[in-house]
């Protein structure tokens, strides 16, 4: 009987042990999900230098031994290679096509096919040929290319200029404790709106390859289609000066350095939205998926 007892008791203890035991693997299980809902875990990053007002990354490709230097640059419709660094890969150019620049009409060649990755995510496979030499006469070194706005095409992509990384998120945070604005996915770049001096919202083009903070035209800009041109925002401007209120979502910055333009810079959009501003917020999220962009770090790691 003592022995029976004793078995029906350690045989009891067992069941309890065994329901505690899934009771708690559930929660923990219950309790990931519930992180993996909220937090934006990172599928992969690299690395970037911020300086001077660009986002430099280092890019890797089976025709050179060295890595080359790009920057991310989503003022560009599509990703570029600079035209000498086509050639000295030994490159096939495609067609020659007109691009739309910063107050410049300029020729290409589209496209150029590369298998180009920076620390192992890849890049888009064709690239825009252009002329990056005056670009790169600008900077304290080369520009081999541009990481243009066909990178973050259906991807959530946090740029964290504090860190200096590049991160492409599984999801964005939910209930995030961040600033949401609109962004627009044209086939010409991406666009958000903005409020300058109190006055009615408007489009202006998102565009990290911007070293300034914002671009504004100042004049009545029509809402306007793309262009079948392909877009490159990147430009070294020498423009009239002054400091305007700009609204962003629930942010309001009071003194932010603006050029100021009389016509538009792109059909459809009234400015530039650089580098020189978004930094500010430390951590900004490029959602494309959904049509966001989040000003701010977002949650905690």
């Amino acid at each position: 009987m003592i022995v029976l007892i004793n078995v029906q008791k350690w045989h009891t203890i067992c069941v309890v042990n065994r329901v505690r035991f899934w009771f708690c693997a559930i929660l923990v299980l219950m309790n990931r999900l519930l992180q993996a809902e909220t937090s934006p875990s990172a599928s992969s990053e690299f690395p970037i230098q911020f300086r001077e007002g660009l986002l430099w990354v280092e890019v890797a490709v089976p025709q050179s031994k060295v890595p080359l230097h790009f920057l991310v640059d989503t003022g560009a419709s599509a990703s570029v290679l600079n035209l000498n660094t086509a050639q000295r890969l030994g490159l096939k150019l495609g067609s020659k096509v007109s691009v739309t620049g910063v107050s410049a009409t300029l020729t290409g060649n589209w496209p150029v096919k590369l298998s180009a990755k920076a620390s192992g995510i890849e890049l888009p496979g064709q690239f825009l040929a252009l002329d990056l030499s005056k670009l790169s006469g600008a900077c304290s070194r080369s520009v081999d290319g541009l990481v243009g706005a066909d990178f973050f095409h259906d991807r959530v992509v946090e740029i964290d200029y504090v860190a200096q990384k590049l991160r492409v998120l599984n999801a964005v945070p939910c209930g995030a404790d961040t600033n949401s604005i609109p962004l627009e996915v044209r086939r010409c770049g991406l666009r958000v709106p903005v409020q300058v001096n109190g006055g009615k919202r408007q489009w202006v083009r998102l565009d990290t390859g911007c070293a300034t903070a914002f671009q504004w035209v100042t004049s009545k800009v029509r809402l306007e289609k793309c262009t079948s041109k392909l877009a490159v925002g990147l430009a070294e401007l020498a423009i009239p000066q002054t400091m305007t209120g700009v609204r962003l979502g629930d942010h309001y910055l009071d003194t932010v350095p603006t050029g100021l333009h009389h016509n538009a810079i792109f059909p459809g959009e009234a400015g530039l939205l650089g580098n020189g501003l978004l930094a500010s917020f430390g951590v900004v999220t490029i959602d494309a998926k959904s049509g966001h962009l989040l000003l701010g770090r977002s949650i905690v790691r």
